[in-house]
């Protein structure tokens, strides 16, 4: 096909607005990957790298490290140094300097501001697309009850919990009915140990508001539980507090969502994330082969379903844990945002998947992406409707393996350390390679 303008590309693929000027809400690695990802795509889609403007956002420490994403965006505007409440997470910031440098979008990545449902509100509020999802569906994921509730009302599998057979409708403000919402937590150890009795040691006792460790305690026994019980409630006091079955044995695998604004969304196939450190992922491969290839797909079309009850736009991903002797899914959370290990899922599937962010921002509906169409084995340049829930997609030749590498000191306990840097070197091919990042 001859070279388009953005334009004209926008508009031949059904598309609504076009997205020209585009804000990164992010440093580091996160921002690099999303500049040479869309404008790989508008090189090859477009045959001109330039069809698209990146404005980096770039703290003092940023700019004194020279860092390449501030090289590689068109224009950056200096933010303030210091902790990210200072920058790359302050909504505020972000909004005024979306406005004051005019652009058509904001891309979000992961960290900072990427979860917080003010950022959708606010840049919708002043015209301005963002490339993930909508404020209320955000705010609903991002509480572990009300998620699990959601899951659960889709029919996806959910690990045995206190709150087993609630089922409720997400509300216009994000948030679930109050009744329900109330049934589905624990309100007393009382209830606590009844609800124990009821699914079975060992259990984990959770804060929805909990995180980083704070708020979660396993217990074995009724006198952990009662111990377990003082001291959530006081971690994170005021909080919602429910109960889950420990799962043991278990595999974490995750399905690679995207959604359009008009109700579809495409499950990328996934990834393998078992190996972790200090609840750090080391290890990600794709696709996961520890279930089989039809027992996977089961996981998918739950997750699309979950994703399309709430009317979910963007890229996400829904987190299972599964257990291969029982051959069960059962849903931890949707993350609403693009995850660091995205690559593995483009390495397998050959979406360019910060490309097709920007694309569902612009209005064009899932069928019409070629990327995407490819993924079907159909001809991208074709129109014809595809059923996300029931067409097989071309299933991978390749697998794809993601490693991080953490520095340690043996020393002393093997804690994270940081140092000088003598030598690295990647013995990097077509099919292998490397990249280092802080």
């Amino acid at each position: 096909m001859a070279p388009q303008s953005l334009e004209e590309y926008v508009k031949s693929r059904g598309g609504k607005r076009v997205l020209r000027r585009i804000l990164i809400a992010n440093n580091g690695m996160a921002a690099t990957k999303a500049i040479m990802s869309m404008r790989q795509w508008a090189f090859l889609e477009l045959g001109d790298a330039k069809a698209l403007e990146f404005i980096a956002m770039a703290s003092k420490d940023d700019l004194e490290a020279n860092a390449e994403f501030i090289r590689l965006a068109d224009a950056f505007v200096e933010v303030p140094a210091g902790k990210n409440t200072n920058n790359y997470k302050n909504v505020e910031l972000i909004v005024e300097t979306a406005k004051k440098q005019k652009v058509d979008c904001v891309w979000p990545g992961w960290g900072h501001a990427s979860e917080d449902p003010a950022l959708p509100r606010t840049l919708a509020e002043a015209g301005i697309m963002f490339l993930g999802p909508t404020a209320p569906v955000m705010h609903a994921l991002g509480d572990k009850i009300a998620s699990t509730i959601l899951a659960q009302s889709s029919k996806v599998p959910c690990i045995p919990w206190n709150g087993e057979g609630v089922t409720a409708e997400i509300q216009a403000d994000g948030s679930i009915p109050e009744e329900p919402f109330k049934r589905a937590c624990l309100q007393s150890y009382e209830e606590a140990l009844q609800c124990a009795k009821r699914i079975g040691y060992p259990v984990v006792l959770k804060a929805s508001e909990g995180g980083g460790g704070k708020g979660i305690r396993k217990c074995a026994n009724d006198e952990e539980l009662r111990t377990g019980w003082e001291q959530v409630t006081n971690e994170v006091v005021g909080s919602p507090i429910f109960m889950m079955q420990l799962c043991t044995g278990a595999r974490h695998l995750e399905v690679q969502l995207v959604g359009d604004e008009y109700g579809s969304v495409v499950a990328l196939i996934g990834r393998d994330c078992s190996t972790q450190r200090r609840f750090q992922k080391i290890f990600e491969e794709g696709p996961p082969t520890i279930a089989t290839k039809e027992d996977f797909r089961e996981a998918e079309k739950a997750a699309q379903r979950l994703a399309m009850s709430v009317g979910y736009r963007g890229a996400g991903t829904v987190e299972y844990l599964y257990k291969p002797d029982s051959r069960g899914f059962y849903f931890l959370e949707l993350n609403p945002r693009l995850q660091v290990e995205h690559p593995v899922t483009e390495g397998i599937t050959g979406v360019n998947v910060p490309a097709l962010q920007l694309q569902i921002g612009m209005g064009i509906p899932l069928q019409r992406v070629p990327d995407v169409r490819r993924f079907y084995g159909l001809a991208p340049e074709e129109d014809s409707r595809i059923d996300f829930l029931n067409d097989a997609y071309v299933y991978p030749s390749k697998h794809v393996i993601a490693a991080r590498i953490t520095a340690e000191n043996p020393d002393d306990a093997f804690r994270p350390t940081s140092g000088k840097i003598e030598r690295i070197r990647f013995q990097s091919t077509p099919n292998v390679w490397g990249y280092f990042s802080i």
